[in-house]
């Protein structure tokens, strides 16, 4: 009999799972809309060199516009028209239009972002120019629009601010909005292009003794010498958040010819690099697109990045205090450690990659990595990846079939995923220039079309988009997803304001479970009843009867895989400042966009009878969720031969008794020893050497040629 069922398990793998992975990745991810929603012309998606694209609301009518930065071109400024059933671009050639000044077509914009800067509860749009200079001084200044008497007008172009020399003229690259010290009043962060002492970080902000706003005067100060970032490297990435810290805003920049930084935020405005400490210095690579997620919902924010022809980088942040990042996805440098997972070989693979996106674009409630890369010498197709959290584990990743939005001619500059047309979807908007003018393309997710979705917009107590705030959604079996407001991110992009939430089928998020007497429990398959190991009974399972995720069910395979679902329960933002609200969810409320204003007093308690934070987590006081302790609570919950229980954020895990030499640790059953998963270290990008001590800042001098090289090619 066990031989029957050895041989009926193996014709389950053999059958099934080559058949689902094959389905899987030939399912295509998008299709191209662009011939409808966005169709190359003249005045609305014209053939020119463009770069960074943001998405904030310009015209100030609740709905979200397309900022798209032109090199060679003007600005665009893309709305979705629900009438037409396309983008349009409102900033016309024409003097009258609000919009026009936005045009801009001196300037070769680059890099974009967009935030409250003055308190009045509108964003203000930075553009980063970068006229004839890949590095050093640029002939040309950045601008800061503001709508003022009707119009959108330069903030930098002002007497008071040119009398006070703070307009940005260096070659730069992305910028990004940070609230640096929880007040709702964001700063720009510019990562410039240094050449030699020449062009460090610069950090504009607004001088609140010398501003007269009822007069609507605002004076600019660069602070970034007062914060602690003004440093010279080559400025490539930046995102911003609570990467290191639990509310306050961080900085990640990943650099060219030097260590990223990571600015961790003292609490009193200003910044110290702790990179090196964290592991994320990455000093041989040459660094592109950047963004923030928690991809194994553990509560830490990790950071995904990519190398220009280097290895790309997912940095897990350790479940400890340390505040250290471990390196997901090894190089794949012979040299180094062995790989053994296909897909992160493919995810580090180098590539001329610009712009990483995050998203979860067909609603499963998994993340999604979507790398645009630049067709540089030879095609070079954009890539996705599915990253999928494992119990106790890194987690799965999986490239998928990205479909229409491969591009392997593409000249990617930067991309922006939206829900433009309001149907929960989100859209991919890739932008085009460099070595060649192509228009802006726009691509639809072909999946996930009945799967339920959230969408929370939390407002700072000004009324303006967050930035920077923490959205974290709980939900009834798989714990905490959290998503950060975006403050700039991608490569010379930013974000949506918007924390999006795929939620899986039936309202919530479907999986299957999978184990030993699970069976079906009512006839709508939502629920499954368990039969319960020995040591087990009156100890943490005995009063679940719902279904667990498959990795609390995955005792021995089942003839039937059981269908079940999770709800949402409720939602909660963090502040910068540190203040935060809890609210439950409604059933009702699955598939509609919620607007979170900031809490008028210091922390909003939440009666705890009306939130439910799901398996692992348990209420505190106030009304928040937080991790259940199971080994403490429940002390028989580690079967005999693993009695070893640690704590894990949402769970916990067992192992045996098992003591490892340095270097190694006990694997997640305690049978063996395993090697560690190693810290940063990778392979030098294509033709670079190592540079130490003085050679870094021989740097300039010897690079000169290679930098006009790179303004020739106009590779930025």
């Amino acid at each position: 009999m066990r031989l029957i069922a050895v041989v009926r398990m193996l014709l389950w793998l053999v059958l099934f799972l080559p058949a689902h992975s094959s389905a899987q990745r030939s399912d295509p991810m998008f299709s191209a809309i662009t011939k409808t929603a966005l169709p190359p012309d003249y005045d609305n998606n014209p053939t020119q060199l463009n770069y960074g694209m943001a998405v904030t609301d310009v015209d100030g009518d609740g709905d979200l516009e397309i900022f798209v930065a032109g090199y060679n071109g003007p600005n665009l400024v893309l709305k979705y028209d629900k009438h037409k059933k396309r983008l349009v671009n409102i900033a016309v050639d024409n003097r009258s239009s609000p919009f026009y000044a936005l045009r801009d077509r001196q300037g070769n914009a680059i890099g974009v972002t967009a935030c409250d800067i003055d308190g009045d509860g509108r964003e203000e749009i930075y553009v980063l120019n970068t006229n004839n200079a890949f590095s050093g001084r640029a002939t040309y200044s950045d601008k800061l629009f503001k709508f003022r008497n009707g119009r959108f007008e330069d903030l930098l172009s002002d007497d008071i601010n040119e009398h006070r020399d703070v307009a940005n003229r260096m070659a730069g690259r992305s910028v990004a909005c940070v609230d640096r010290k929880g007040t709702g009043l964001y700063a720009i962060y510019i990562a410039n292009y240094a050449s030699g002492t020449e062009g460090p970080h610069a950090l504009i902000e607004m001088d609140g003794v010398a501003s007269d706003l009822t007069q609507g005067v605002i004076a600019l100060s660069n602070v970034a010498e007062q914060a602690g970032v003004n440093k010279f490297t080559g400025g490539r990435g930046v995102v911003v958040g609570p990467i290191v810290s639990q509310t306050l805003s961080d900085v990640f920049c990943d650099n060219e010819y030097g260590p990223n930084f990571l600015f961790r935020n003292n609490g009193d405005g200003t910044f110290t690099d702790v990179a090196q400490q964290a592991g994320v210095e990455d000093p041989m690579q040459h660094g592109r697109g950047v963004a923030l997620a928690d991809f194994n919902r553990d509560g830490k924010t990790d950071i995904v990045y990519g190398n220009w022809n280097g290895p790309h980088r997912l940095y897990m942040q350790q479940n400890n205090r340390k505040q250290k990042f471990k390196l997901a996805i090894p190089s794949p440098s012979p040299e180094k450690q062995k790989v053994t997972d296909i897909a992160s070989q493919k995810f580090a693979m180098p590539s001329p990659v610009r712009t990483v996106i995050v998203a979860d674009f067909d609603n499963d409630n998994e993340l999604e990595v979507f790398f645009n890369n630049i067709a540089y010498r030879g095609p070079s197709a954009n890539r996705l990846f599915r990253v999928s959290r494992r119990e106790h584990g890194d987690p799965q990743i999986e490239e998928l079939n990205i479909g229409k939005a491969s591009e392997p001619e593409g000249r990617g500059t930067g991309a922006v995923a939206t829900d433009f047309d309001g149907d929960g979807l989100l859209e991919l908007l890739v932008s085009h220039g460099e070595s060649a003018a192509q228009p802006v393309s726009v691509y639809k997710v072909n999946q996930g079309s009945n799967n339920s979705w959230l969408r929370v917009i939390p407002r700072t107590k000004f009324g303006a988009f967050a930035r920077g705030a923490k959205v974290v959604l709980y939900t009834k079996k798989t714990g905490p997803h959290t998503r950060i407001i975006d403050g700039g991110s991608g490569y010379l992009c930013q974000m949506e304001p918007v924390a999006h939430f795929g939620l899986g089928t039936h309202g919530g998020v479907s999986y299957l479970c999978e184990g030993a007497g699970w069976t079906k429990r009512d006839e709508l398959g939502d629920r499954c009843r368990s039969w319960k190991p020995a040591w087990l009974r009156d100890s943490l399972l005995v009063a679940i009867q719902d279904c667990w995720p498959t990795h609390h069910c995955s005792l021995a395979p089942l003839t039937e895989p059981v269908l079940c679902k999770d709800v949402a329960t409720n939602v909660e933002v963090y502040w910068p400042d540190g203040r935060s609200v809890a609210r439950p969810l409604e059933p009702s409320e699955m598939n509609s966009v919620l607007e979170i204003h900031y809490p008028i007093h210091k922390e909003e308690i939440t009666p705890t009878v009306e939130i439910k934070c799901g398996d692992g987590f348990a209420l505190n006081e106030n009304g928040r969720c937080t991790d259940k302790d199971e080994c403490t609570q429940f002390p028989s919950v580690c079967p005999p031969d693993r009695p070893v229980c640690t704590n894990t954020y949402g769970s916990h895990k067992c192992r045996a008794k098992r003591r490892c030499n340095q270097g190694f640790e006990p694997n997640d059953d305690g049978s063996a020893c395993v090697a560690q998963v190693a810290y940063f270290g990778g392979t030098q990008s294509s033709g670079q050497r190592r540079w130490s001590g003085l050679s870094f800042w021989l740097l300039s001098i010897s690079v000169l040629p290679l930098l006009s090289t790179h303004l020739q090619t106009g590779l930025l």
